[in-house]
């Protein structure tokens, strides 16, 4: 393995004992001999779940003195990436509760939010399973709420939705109207056990495949007024948003960033195997630049969160960041399957899901146009508030 290749802003040899990253290893042997079997059969990683719970994975975002691992973005960016090269669907699903733990995470440590510590309590104590819809609800928002006396009615359709299966809360929001026309999103969290709230079994994609990403619907489901966390206006960015944004890319992109790495080791594995030559010189010099260029740009963003200041300018350079991370992880797997050769061609080799999987970096927030206009907007001093 090519350590260079690999390097990280937190690198595992540093790591203190039994932390996030340390546990990650102990599991990706387990993770990788499970990965073929979910992606073929398209079915949810429940039983990698069931790891990341006994392994005390899933509370490792929450603060030390509320009972969790106390790992912060590098470390956890770290933990998805490692995770990744031996199941990408597990450390994409799992990046998304990972994410919401790290935000009501930043909120408690540096806005000294008290509003989010039961929440953080019960994902150490009881091993919540956090869900994201950020897929659907963005800065746009989706759904309906309906005011009714005491709360709020909710009827809405979140796509995207990695991990459903195994999730306990999902963190989510829907559009309510005023009757002068405007539009607030308001923002809540739903018990997956709860009545009106039911999993669509829709998950049948070209990768990703064992994430589980169903449909979740809530039909006339009922929020009270104690349960909005908070609420704003629906197609602006709001300051808890510029949190999320600067918070979770670095996280989910951790994810491809693996997937582009562990290709890469596939690739020069497959091609050591075969007599050189120049075609194959040039082909794994290029891949091992774009894969450079991928975890240049990832440290970035890790390097942006650790300013622990979120703003439009930090959600720019993290989004900067993303682009440069999924053009370059794509095209590092694209030349690794072009090095490989044929015997890439075969999916026992674990090239093709690898092509497959990495797809999925084309299409979190923010995607290709809206990232160049935020960029150019910012860049030309004009206001960013209304792209996304």
């Amino acid at each position: 393995m090519n350590t260079l290749a690999h390097k990280s802003p937190i690198d595992a040899d540093d790591a203190p004992p039994g932390n996030a990253v340390e546990i990650a290893q102990t599991l990706t042997p387990t993770f990788a001999a499970r990965a073929a079997e979910f992606d073929a059969s398209d079915t949810f990683v429940a039983e990698n779940y069931k790891l990341l719970k006994e392994s005390g994975l899933v509370e490792a975002g929450v603060p030390r003195e509320l009972g969790g691992g106390g790992a912060e973005v590098a470390e956890l960016a770290e933990m998805l990436r490692v995770m990744a090269h031996a199941c990408s669907s597990t450390a994409l699903a799992f990046s998304m509760h990972t994410h919401q733990v790290a935000i009501p995470a930043w909120r408690w440590r540096h806005q000294k939010v008290a509003a989010v510590e039961p929440l953080l309590k019960r994902v150490a104590a009881e091993k919540l399973i956090l869900l994201s819809s950020g897929g659907s609800d963005w800065i746009g928002g989706s759904g309906i709420a309906e005011k009714v006396e005491g709360g709020y009615r909710i009827s809405a359709r979140k796509v995207f939705t990695s991990g459903a299966n195994a999730g306990d809360l999902l963190m989510t929001g829907a559009i309510c109207r005023a009757d002068d026309g405007s539009e607030n999103v308001i923002h809540f969290g739903a018990s997956m056990k709860a009545g009106g709230v039911k999993i669509v079994d829709t998950w049948r994609a070209l990768g990703m495949r064992g994430t589980g990403s169903n449909d979740v619907v809530l039909e006339e489901f009922f929020v009270p007024d104690a349960g909005v966390a908070f609420s704003r206006k629906a197609g602006e960015w709001h300051p808890v948003f510029q949190i999320i944004a600067t918070t979770a890319f670095p996280l989910i992109y951790a994810v491809y960033l693996g997937v582009a790495e562990s290709a890469r080791d596939i690739a020069i594995h497959l091609a050591k195997k075969k007599k050189p030559n120049e075609h194959s010189f040039n082909l794994a010099g290029r891949m091992d630049t774009s894969l450079r260029a991928a975890q240049l740009a990832h440290q970035w963003m890790v390097r942006i969160t650790e300013r622990n200041a979120p703003s439009a300018e930090t959600v720019n350079e993290v989004m900067i960041g993303r682009s440069l991370v999924a053009d370059n992880a794509i095209k590092t797997v694209e030349l690794a399957l072009e090095l490989a050769g044929g015997a890439g061609f075969y999916r026992s080799n674990g090239l093709e899901q690898r092509f497959r999987d990495v797809q999925g970096a084309r299409f979190h927030p923010l995607q290709q146009g809206p990232q160049a206009r935020y960029a150019g907007a910012m860049a030309l001093g004009h206001s960013v508030n209304a792209i996304f």
